[in-house]
């Protein structure tokens, strides 16, 4: 079988649910989160996976672990730390037999959500009326322009994208299916390296939450074969 990368956005959080910026703030799911991660499991649940990313985000980080809970495959995903002491140290597994029915997860703050900066917990609304629709807009939406001490997706972009040809494109040329659990405007990043899309196309292209999207690796490329 063609080798498969899975792009995951993790499901509603509770400050997307009350319709907050959250960025970097270590928000978990919500119930309708939890749902859609379960939902989005389902989906994948019959592809083999080898490796794991996430964010350093706790709602990314629940999305993988819960969509991993309905996977067919029957290995156990184990979060690494490694650089950590004792918790990277004392994380050895000594039976083999266990160790080979595990899939590694990789943590990555260069897969962390955007930084939004001073509009962090502030009401979508709210800011809206404050600033007027058309400059919340600007920050939200442009690829180069960041809201007040925060980044734009052109910062996303630039920590996003390099991380992933580093750390992901070789497993996935040694033929090692991936499963990435991230956020909007990360994968949005990563998709627009991927297709090749121009700045005006990717502020267009809407990623929804708690459903995958599935590359196929083939001829050197990466090719998108679902939504």
């Amino acid at each position: 079988m063609p080798t498969k990368l899975i792009l995951l956005r993790h499901g509603q959080s509770e400050w997307n649910k009350h319709n907050l910026f959250t960025g970097w703030v270590d928000i978990p799911l919500s119930l309708e989160g939890v749902q859609e991660a379960i939902a989005a499991g389902k989906q994948i649940c019959n592809i083999p996976i080898d490796v794991i990313f996430i964010s350093s985000l706790m709602r990314a980080q629940m999305t993988a672990m819960i969509a991993m809970s309905e996977h067919k495959g029957g290995k156990v995903p184990v979060v690494l730390h490694p650089g950590e002491g004792k918790l990277d140290e004392w994380a050895k597994i000594h039976n083999p037999k266990a160790e080979k029915l595990t899939i590694p997860v990789i943590r990555a703050w260069e897969l962390n959500e955007r930084y939004y900066g001073d509009l962090q917990g502030l009401n979508k609304r709210e800011t809206m009326d404050k600033y007027g629709e058309e400059q919340v807009h600007i920050w939200r939406r442009s690829y180069d322009v960041p809201p007040p001490h925060g980044e734009c997706l052109a910062d996303t972009a630039a920590r996003a994208i390099p991380y992933f040809e580093k750390q992901v494109l070789p497993l996935l040329k040694e033929g090692k299916n991936v499963f990435i659990s991230a956020h909007g405007n990360s994968l949005r990043a990563i998709i627009m390296k991927l297709e090749g899309m121009t700045k005006e196309e990717i502020l267009k292209f809407e990623l929804a939450t708690g459903v995958p999207v599935i590359y196929e690796y083939q001829n050197g490329g990466l090719k998108r074969v679902n939504g």
